[in-house]
Parts: C-alpha cells; structure tokens; sequence
C-alpha cells in the first residue's frame, strides 16, 4: 500500500467582514500572548501545562475561542524554549542574549499575513 501526502498551498479571500472578524482574532491572539508571556516570565513558567493552568481562564474570560487559547500557550511556551536554547547554545551576543536573558518585554505575536481585505 502507497500512501502519498498532498500538501496544498491556499489563499484566502475574505470580504471585508471576514477580514475585520479574522483582524479582530489576531489582536486578541496577540493581547493574550502578551499576557501569558508576562505570566511565563514573572513565574518563571515553561511548562505549556502550568501556564495553560494560569492563563487559559483569563482567555477564555476575554472570549478567546478554546482553540485560539490553548495554540497562543503552546506559541508563548515554544517561543521562549527557541530563545533559551538560542542563549545555551550561543546563538545570541551582547545585548541581544542580555535582552532575552533578562526582559519581561519579550513579546510572541501572530503575523497578520493573509489576512488583507479582497472585493
């Protein structure tokens, strides 16, 4: 038995509701990571499980979709592992590795890519 894997690249092109609606996601995506990175930095918390714990009430409190809420800890938790491991291994110098070793300003965002207004 062959088993072959079709990945398809897609554009979408939403109305401009649609695009207000998917704009209006991405910046509660964005507040929510901000918060749950301040929460994962103050409590030195790098467990996707212990800042799921801290934060997802509060996102789901701020009528974040159960799905958005639980993939915005997963990206908070993922991007401050990248870091860390980019500082054990020497990746970062100076005042970059002072800045990720030391700041509570490290910000995860979304990229708002794809969702531009189409007619």
């Amino acid at each position: 038995m062959t088993v072959v894997k079709v990945v398809v690249q897609m554009r979408l092109l939403p109305n401009e509701a649609q695009a207000a609606a998917m704009a209006a996601t991405l910046h509660m995506c964005n507040s929510a990571a901000d918060r749950a990175s301040r929460v994962a930095f103050e409590r030195d918390v790098r467990s996707r499980n212990d800042l799921q714990k801290l934060v997802y009430g509060e996102m789901r409190e701020s009528r974040l979709g159960a799905q958005a809420a639980v993939r915005t800890v997963k990206k908070v938790v993922d991007a401050y592992a990248s870091l860390l491991a980019s500082v054990r291994t020497g990746n970062l110098a100076g005042l970059r590795r002072a800045k990720a070793e030391g700041s509570a300003t490290h910000r995860t965002r979304y990229r708002p890519r794809g969702f531009e207004r189409h007619s």
